[in-house]
């Protein structure tokens, strides 16, 4: 069995690659050449959760299961709200091949071959790194050629993030970071303006002067109501909306749902978790046939995404097993190769 600590982890799993592979396991996922159940969550309070999600691709050789734990009021306590770890098994025989630990605790440094202005930044690696990389396989496939505003909504490691992924597919010219701690905005415009030399806007003081005139928006954040609103996007706007899980909780209201081209991550897990959809479904705001489809029917060509460039799209993100599973084995088979060599 090997054993891939935290560091390797981050060194091993780049996002360029790792947006090409998502693209791939998405598009797997909407043809149906994956399997997976929906996420098994056991509330151990009402802010703690432990989570597992089983997952295979067996055309890949891919078999295994992500276990994690959310606990939000961490960052008081200077840990990481999510940590856990991918397990990895043999398709034929069923035995463990792989355990990989992808948690950072503030304070540590990240290796060289990772990003070494996330050192302050507590993350779950393979995770980290694989959401945005999906949401940069939907802008690519939904924003507008010519996005080059980026407007982020919230300043954590899912902000650097997505910064890091979205770049790699739109030139971006500029970047406008909302969030509620003013602090956490001056620390990001500080960190990211060096890492890319892109101008970061503080718009701490104004949701809406960040969101008006973006060409592409990404929400990720914990809000339990909506922090986006329809009637602050422009025509042509592209969102992510990343960082609400559960069915009662939301960052986009309805207007932004109703405005919008709607696709989603997997149509099982929006309509049961996605609180972005189902709140103005349930209230009979929206109807079902309002959810287009899978992104993955977007990347294939099955399905039309965007039509005009005055669409306003949203990709509305769950998070599937099969993407951190492929992640893993992405780290697991490159760090074979490595062992090869040495």
């Amino acid at each position: 069995m090997h054993y891939y600590e935290k560091e390797v982890v981050c060194a091993l799993l780049d996002m360029g690659g790792c947006i090409r592979l998502m693209r791939d396991v998405l598009i797997d996922y909407s043809a149906g050449r994956t399997i997976q159940t929906l996420r098994s969550v056991l509330p151990v309070s009402e802010r703690k959760l432990l989570g597992l999600m089983p997952a295979a691709n067996t055309a890949a050789g891919i078999m295994g299961v992500k276990a994690i734990t959310v606990f939000p009021d961490n960052f008081q306590r200077g840990l990481p709200s999510h940590q856990g770890v991918v397990l990895l098994f043999d398709l034929d025989t069923g035995m463990l091949k792989a355990l990989l630990d992808g948690v950072f605790t503030p304070g540590e440094a990240v290796p060289s071959g990772g990003d070494g202005l996330l050192r302050k930044f507590a993350h779950f690696a393979v995770t980290g790194v694989r959401t945005a990389a999906v949401s940069a396989a939907a802008t690519d496939a939904l924003a507008r050629k010519d996005a080059h505003t980026l407007c982020i909504l919230g300043s954590g490691l899912q902000a650097r993030r997505h910064l890091e992924a979205i770049h790699l597919v739109r030139e971006i010219r500029e970047v406008r970071v909302w969030d509620i701690v003013p602090e956490s905005v001056q620390r990001y415009k500080t960190d990211m303006e060096a890492q890319f030399g892109i101008p970061v806007v503080d718009c701490s003081g104004n949701v809406q002067a960040a969101v008006s005139g973006a060409d592409i928006v990404c929400t990720v954040t914990a809000a339990r109501e909506p922090i986006l609103f329809g009637a602050h996007l422009s025509a042509g706007t592209h969102v992510n909306a990343v960082g609400a899980c559960g069915a009662a909780n939301r960052e986009l209201d309805t207007e932004a749902i109703r405005r919008a081209r709607l696709f989603c991550d997997s149509r099982e897990s929006c309509m049961h978790e996605a609180g972005d959809f189902l709140i103005p479904l349930r209230g009979g705001e929206v109807a079902e046939s309002h959810l287009l489809g899978e992104i993955g029917q977007v990347l294939s060509g099955e399905l039309a995404g965007r039509l005009s460039p005055e669409d306003i799209t949203v990709y509305e993100s769950q998070g599937l097993a099969v993407e951190d599973l492929a992640a893993g084995n992405y780290v697991f088979e490159k760090g074979k190769k490595m062992e090869a060599v040495v």
